[in-house]
Protein backbone atom coordinates (compact mmCIF):
# COMPACT_ATOMS: atom_id res chain seq x y z
CA UNK A 1 0.00 0.00 0.00
CA UNK A 2 1.64 3.57 -0.95
CA UNK A 3 0.30 7.25 0.36
CA UNK A 4 -1.39 9.40 -1.73
CA UNK A 5 2.00 10.60 -2.87
CA UNK A 6 3.59 7.38 -3.44
CA UNK A 7 5.77 6.47 -0.48
CA UNK A 8 4.71 3.32 0.94
CA UNK A 9 2.44 3.64 3.70
CA UNK A 10 4.61 2.21 6.04
CA UNK A 11 7.07 4.65 5.72
CA UNK A 12 5.01 7.76 5.20
CA UNK A 13 5.60 8.40 8.82
CA UNK A 14 9.16 8.73 8.33
CA UNK A 15 9.16 11.17 5.59
CA UNK A 16 6.48 13.77 7.10
CA UNK A 17 3.79 12.41 4.92
CA UNK A 18 1.23 11.75 7.53
CA UNK A 19 -2.13 13.02 5.35
CA UNK A 20 -4.32 10.69 7.14
CA UNK A 21 -2.63 8.31 8.46
CA UNK A 22 -2.50 7.42 11.81
CA UNK A 23 1.14 6.69 13.72
CA UNK A 24 1.07 3.35 15.19
CA UNK A 25 2.94 2.79 18.55
CA UNK A 26 2.56 -0.59 20.04
CA UNK A 27 3.85 -1.59 23.85
CA UNK A 28 3.11 -3.94 26.94
CA UNK A 29 1.28 -3.55 29.96
CA UNK A 30 3.42 -4.82 32.44
CA UNK A 31 2.36 -6.48 35.83
CA UNK A 32 3.69 -8.27 38.79
CA UNK A 33 1.91 -10.35 40.99
CA UNK A 34 2.65 -9.11 45.02
CA UNK A 35 1.14 -11.89 46.61
CA UNK A 36 1.68 -15.43 44.85
CA UNK A 37 -1.95 -16.31 45.87
CA UNK A 38 -3.85 -13.50 45.39
CA UNK A 39 -5.09 -12.63 41.23
CA UNK A 40 -6.30 -9.42 42.72
CA UNK A 41 -3.15 -8.50 44.60
CA UNK A 42 -1.12 -6.84 41.03
CA UNK A 43 1.02 -3.70 40.71
CA UNK A 44 1.33 -1.83 37.39
CA UNK A 45 5.20 -0.71 35.48
CA UNK A 46 4.17 3.21 34.72
CA UNK A 47 7.49 5.13 33.10
CA UNK A 48 7.66 8.87 32.93
CA UNK A 49 8.80 10.40 30.03
CA UNK A 50 12.12 12.58 30.85
CA UNK A 51 10.86 15.00 28.12
CA UNK A 52 7.09 17.30 27.15
CA UNK A 53 5.22 17.37 30.38
CA UNK A 54 6.86 14.14 31.63
CA UNK A 55 3.57 11.99 31.51
CA UNK A 56 3.53 8.51 32.87
CA UNK A 57 2.71 5.50 30.44
CA UNK A 58 3.45 1.69 29.88
CA UNK A 59 6.63 1.03 27.51
CA UNK A 60 5.50 1.69 23.68
CA UNK A 61 6.79 2.69 21.40
CA UNK A 62 6.49 3.69 17.62
CA UNK A 63 5.92 0.59 14.93
CA UNK A 64 9.36 0.61 12.52
CA UNK A 65 8.99 0.15 9.08
CA UNK A 66 8.59 -3.58 8.10
CA UNK A 67 8.72 -4.65 12.28
CA UNK A 68 4.93 -6.42 13.55
CA UNK A 69 3.00 -5.04 16.33
CA UNK A 70 3.74 -7.37 18.76
CA UNK A 71 7.65 -7.42 17.85
CA UNK A 72 7.37 -3.39 18.53
CA UNK A 73 6.07 -3.97 21.85
CA UNK A 74 8.75 -6.51 22.80
CA UNK A 75 11.23 -4.52 21.75
CA UNK A 76 9.99 -1.16 23.20
CA UNK A 77 9.45 -3.04 26.41
CA UNK A 78 13.27 -4.14 26.63
CA UNK A 79 14.40 -0.83 25.75
CA UNK A 80 12.66 1.65 27.80
CA UNK A 81 12.48 -0.87 30.81
CA UNK A 82 15.40 -2.93 30.01
CA UNK A 83 12.84 -5.72 30.62
CA UNK A 84 13.77 -8.77 27.79
CA UNK A 85 11.06 -10.84 26.82
CA UNK A 86 12.14 -14.19 28.74
CA UNK A 87 11.09 -11.87 32.17
CA UNK A 88 7.44 -12.13 31.19
CA UNK A 89 4.79 -13.67 29.51
CA UNK A 90 2.14 -12.02 27.44
CA UNK A 91 -1.46 -13.50 28.50
CA UNK A 92 -3.64 -14.55 25.97
CA UNK A 93 -6.88 -13.21 25.13
CA UNK A 94 -5.78 -9.38 26.35
CA UNK A 95 -5.84 -6.67 23.57
CA UNK A 96 -6.43 -2.84 23.71
CA UNK A 97 -6.41 -0.13 20.89
CA UNK A 98 -6.65 3.33 21.86
CA UNK A 99 -7.00 6.31 19.34
CA UNK A 100 -6.98 9.34 19.97
CA UNK A 101 -4.52 12.92 18.20
CA UNK A 102 -0.91 14.08 19.20
CA UNK A 103 -0.71 17.84 17.77
CA UNK A 104 -4.04 17.11 15.54
CA UNK A 105 -2.24 14.12 14.06
CA UNK A 106 -4.41 10.29 14.51
CA UNK A 107 -2.44 8.30 16.45
CA UNK A 108 -3.32 4.09 17.41
CA UNK A 109 -1.64 2.82 20.25
CA UNK A 110 -2.00 -1.22 20.82
CA UNK A 111 -1.30 -2.79 24.08
CA UNK A 112 -1.15 -6.19 25.39
CA UNK A 113 -0.90 -7.91 28.83
CA UNK A 114 2.95 -8.81 30.10
CA UNK A 115 3.35 -10.32 33.46
CA UNK A 116 7.12 -10.54 34.79
CA UNK A 117 7.86 -14.04 36.19
CA UNK A 118 10.09 -12.68 38.79
CA UNK A 119 8.21 -10.18 40.54
CA UNK A 120 11.88 -8.99 41.72
CA UNK A 121 12.81 -8.54 37.99
CA UNK A 122 15.04 -5.29 37.63
CA UNK A 123 13.62 -2.32 35.55
CA UNK A 124 16.54 -0.53 33.84
CA UNK A 125 15.29 2.89 32.31
CA UNK A 126 16.27 4.19 28.84
CA UNK A 127 17.16 8.02 28.26
CA UNK A 128 13.54 8.48 27.49
CA UNK A 129 12.93 8.05 30.54
CA UNK A 130 13.53 9.35 33.69
CA UNK A 131 11.17 7.62 36.89
CA UNK A 132 9.21 4.41 37.36
CA UNK A 133 6.52 3.21 39.65
CA UNK A 134 5.17 -0.27 40.26
CA UNK A 135 1.59 0.62 41.28
CA UNK A 136 -1.66 -0.41 42.03
CA UNK A 137 -4.67 0.13 40.22
CA UNK A 138 -6.34 3.38 41.75
CA UNK A 139 -2.89 4.76 41.89
CA UNK A 140 -1.92 3.54 38.76
CA UNK A 141 -5.30 5.55 37.04
CA UNK A 142 -4.17 9.27 38.83
CA UNK A 143 -0.99 8.48 37.24
CA UNK A 144 -1.79 8.30 33.84
CA UNK A 145 -4.39 10.51 34.04
CA UNK A 146 -5.60 10.19 30.68
CA UNK A 147 -9.34 8.82 30.14
CA UNK A 148 -8.54 6.48 27.84
CA UNK A 149 -5.42 4.46 29.29
CA UNK A 150 -7.34 4.31 32.19
CA UNK A 151 -10.31 2.72 30.77
CA UNK A 152 -7.93 0.16 29.69
CA UNK A 153 -5.98 -0.33 32.83
CA UNK A 154 -8.98 -0.76 34.57
CA UNK A 155 -10.24 -3.30 32.12
CA UNK A 156 -7.15 -5.15 32.22
CA UNK A 157 -7.45 -5.62 35.92
CA UNK A 158 -10.70 -7.03 35.40
CA UNK A 159 -9.76 -8.81 32.84
CA UNK A 160 -6.97 -10.43 35.12
CA UNK A 161 -9.12 -10.89 38.19
CA UNK A 162 -11.36 -13.55 35.42
CA UNK A 163 -7.54 -15.63 35.16
CA UNK A 164 -6.63 -18.21 37.01
CA UNK A 165 -2.63 -17.78 37.99
CA UNK A 166 -0.74 -19.49 35.36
Amino acid sequence: MTSDIGVPAAHAQYFGFLGTMALRACGLIIFRRISEASVSDIEFLLLQTSYGIHHWTPPKGHVDPGEDDMTTALRETEEEAGLQPSQFHIVNGFRRELNYKVKDKPKTVIYWLGELKDRNAQVKLSDEHQDYRWLRLQEACAYVGYQDLQETLNEAYQFLQGQKKP
